[in-house]
């Protein structure tokens, strides 16, 4: 829980990093994405630690600042939009496992997507276990014409055990020439890494008349404050005979059933930098040393050759 009310929060005056972004598409990758950090106060070294994917798989990062990151190794191939946890003493890393990277190329022209959640396990983030399934397909609504995708995982602790935020569902985006998570649901276990049931309807799904949520739901991250839930999602939607995403601030009481606040961090030009000009992506928010950071990656433009998707932050200092 952040120690934080939801007046505070909304009080919170966010600036953009002046430098960003603070990750590039690395070797040969269009994207590096997803972002997923351990703050020092979570790590045992005393350091940032980001979680983030490219083309290649999911890769680590580390930082003394939560601004300069070195990338340290690759931690998993066949794999995307990572999430990281520290739970008593140990590393729980949750991921969108895929397909080969051959079958993910033929799913762009015309062949089945298919993903589903796996975690691994760590000591010290460098030995980690043997992957292992944790939400496969349960319900109709995972999966559709272009495959079954279940992705974006994000895990929730809770008094009685953890929930597991996931996309689902893809919608094609005809700009972009790729598909976006069609629904947002949930999984609960008493475990937590192993056990999860799925709810049997989405909690969020697309709405036409919805000027965010247009054409899709994208991901959903939900944080306990002192007082609520927040939930920050970022959207698919079209507007001006363009496809964008913007992340929106939603609230909620139980986790479960959210309304929309505001628009929290919207798709614009950075002076002459155009690197978060069209989508604004998955984000994560920590709360340390007296500042908020909301990292999250953002893309230039929609064309599947021309996009360019890094990673940056959004920053607010508390006190």
């Amino acid at each position: 829980m952040m120690n934080l009310t939801f007046d505070e929060f909304c009080k919170a005056e966010f600036t953009l990093y002046e430098n960003n972004p603070v990750l590039k598409n690395p070797f040969n990758s269009f994207v590096v994405a997803d972002p997923s950090l351990l703050t020092p106060d979570k790590s045992h070294d005393g350091k940032y630690h980001l979680f983030c994917h490219t083309f290649y798989g999911v890769y680590r990062y580390d930082s003394e600042n939560g601004i300069d990151f070195r990338r340290v190794k690759r931690i998993l191939p066949r794999a995307m939009r990572p999430n990281i946890n520290y739970i008593n003493g140990k590393y729980y890393l949750f991921y969108e496992r895929t397909q080969t990277l051959l079958k993910n190329a033929l799913s762009v022209v015309g062949g089945k997507w298919k993903s589903e959640i796996f975690v691994t396990e760590s000591d010290d983030l460098e030995n980690w276990s043997k992957p292992k399934l944790v939400i496969g397909k349960t319900r109709p609504f995972e999966a559709d014409e272009h495959g079954q995708s279940i992705s974006n995982p994000f895990l929730l602790e809770k008094e009685d055990g953890y929930r597991l935020y996931y996309s689902c569902g893809q919608t094609f985006i005809k700009d972009c020439g790729f598909c976006e998570p069609t629904h947002i649901s949930f999984a609960e276990s008493r475990n937590a890494d192993n056990g999860y049931v799925s709810r049997t309807e989405p909690i969020i799904s697309p709405d036409k008349d919805i000027e965010y949520l247009n054409l899709c739901s994208g991901c959903l991250k939900v944080y306990k404050l002192a007082d609520c839930y927040i939930g920050l999602q970022n959207g698919i939607y079209m507007k001006d005979g363009k496809s964008h995403s913007a992340i929106m601030l939603l609230k909620s009481d139980d986790g479960e059933n959210f309304e929309f606040v505001k628009p929290f961090l919207e798709p614009q030009m950075c002076g002459d930098n155009e690197w978060m000009a069209q989508f604004v992506y998955a984000s994560h928010l920590v709360f340390y040393n007296g500042a908020l950071r909301l990292y999250f990656n953002a893309r230039n433009v929609a064309d599947m050759l021309r996009g360019r998707e890094c990673i940056g932050f959004y920053e607010a200092k508390i006190r």
